[in-house]
């Protein structure tokens, strides 16, 4: 893998809790106007511009992304993002109820993903793609990082380990989720050179969050390429900022499904129907988690129930087989319930793990939906199998958690 130092921009250690955000796209344009409020230094400023325009403009409008490129240099001009004198990596750790994940923070070469040693495990759709293609072209820089794991180096984390112990550039609880965020500026040589060393030695690294800004940062990379006639290969445009963590650190939470009818059946018949491929036992009222991989949970008419994947309705050694969205998404939505596109169909909605349990519940019992199902969350080392065979995940397979802050340190690509 080929990975350098940049020279971030970045907020003064004073005004980091005004600028940093959520990433763009786990809220919407009304939930980011709430959050910025009057706050001009918020970064939803230049990745939500559709905020400073009237509600309901679209964020796709081509005034918007304008406004993103203004926003960005005015933040520039008014100090509120400083660029570094010097090429640093970075070192960025995320606590969540009790447990730390630390990030590299670096450039990653357009090249590794192009020919695919950045390993992605999700399809990505072209008019995603090309909202953050416009959005990196306009501002000409990464103003958000994408998020990749890569195996276990124990020569980085002890790097990692000996920075933690230092002082930290930024510090910080953020609002609405309260996790605890620090970030530490690497400007010792020999460490860097370290860095780019063991990054060197490794065949691959894995998408773990982020296909979209990852496929738009190459795809702009390689159009600079062909724009630039004396293209060299070692220009800002051909690299683009990630955060790096070591797979082992990473939390991935489950991804549910609630859905809105049972097609036509009655809550007996659904049960009926579901004990062809699942050993079914009723729980009770309480909540009930699965406990294991290929045990799943519904709730229906205010009943829990363990659904247990019966042999021979999995396949272990395949590695899309084996998962849980894929048991779950043939056995159930499929072939029961007739919702065969999870992309597209209008009877079914997700919840991230975070919300909990109750979050399920809640949705069936207030009336809106019908019935819910909860999934063991898919391991790192599930998307590492996938990734590496070259096969995609089925959709709404992984949340991860906590999410990256945008805002920390930016990276232009000039």
């Amino acid at each position: 893998m080929i990975v350098k130092p940049f020279k971030g921009i970045r907020p003064p250690k004073e005004l980091v809790e005004q600028v940093e955000s959520r990433p763009y796209d786990v809220l919407d344009s009304e939930e980011a106007r709430a959050e910025a409020g009057d706050n001009e230094k918020s970064l939803y400023h230049i990745i939500k511009p559709e905020i400073d325009f009237p509600a309901g403009t679209s964020e796709y409008a081509p005034q918007v992304y304008e406004k993103a490129a203004e926003n960005f240099q005015k933040f520039q001009d008014k100090g509120w993002l400083l660029q570094d004198d010097d090429e640093h990596y970075y070192i960025y750790a995320q606590t969540m109820q009790g447990k730390t994940q630390y990030g590299l923070v670096l450039c990653a070469h357009t090249d590794d993903y192009m020919q695919g040693r950045i390993k992605k495990h999700e399809l990505t759709r072209r008019d995603k793609e090309e909202d953050r293609m416009k959005h990196v072209r306009v501002n000409n820089a990464n103003i958000e990082p994408v998020f990749f794991a890569y195996p276990d180096n124990a020569t980085l984390n002890a790097l990692i380990m000996r920075y933690a112990q230092t002082e930290p550039e930024y510090d910080f609880i953020a609002p609405i989720d309260g996790f605890h965020h620090q970030f530490w500026v690497i400007s010792n040589p020999q460490d860097m050179q370290t860095i780019t060393d063991e990054f060197q030695k490794m065949p691959s690294m894995y998408i773990a969050d982020g296909h979209h800004r990852s496929a738009a940062a190459a795809l702009v990379g390689a159009e600079k390429q062909q724009q630039n006639p004396n293209h060299q290969g070692n220009e800002e445009y051909n690299f683009f900022m990630a955060v790096c963590f070591q797979a082992s650190q990473l939390t991935i939470l489950d991804y549910n499904r609630v859905v809105k009818d049972l097609n036509g059946l009655s809550s007996a018949h659904f049960i009926e129907k579901l004990q062809q491929n699942f050993i079914v036992e009723d729980k009770g009222t309480d909540l009930y988690k699965p406990q294991q991989l290929h045990e799943f949970s519904l709730y229906l008419d205010e009943h829990w129930y363990s659904l247990k994947a019966k042999e021979g309705t999995y396949d272990n050694s395949d590695p899309i087989g084996v998962l849980d969205v894929d048991i779950s998404s043939r056995l159930i939505l499929d072939e029961i319930l007739n919702i065969g596109d999870l992309r597209s169909s209008q009877r079914i909605d997700f919840v991230g793990g975070l919300r909990g349990l109750g979050e399920l519940k809640r949705r069936v019992d207030s009336g809106e939906m019908r019935a819910a199902l909860a999934l063991y969350p898919v391991s790192m080392q599930q998307i590492m199998d996938i990734a590496d065979s070259g096969k995609i995940m089925p959709p709404k397979a992984t949340w991860f958690e906590p999410k990256l802050r945008s805002g920390l340190v930016i990276h232009k690509l000039s």
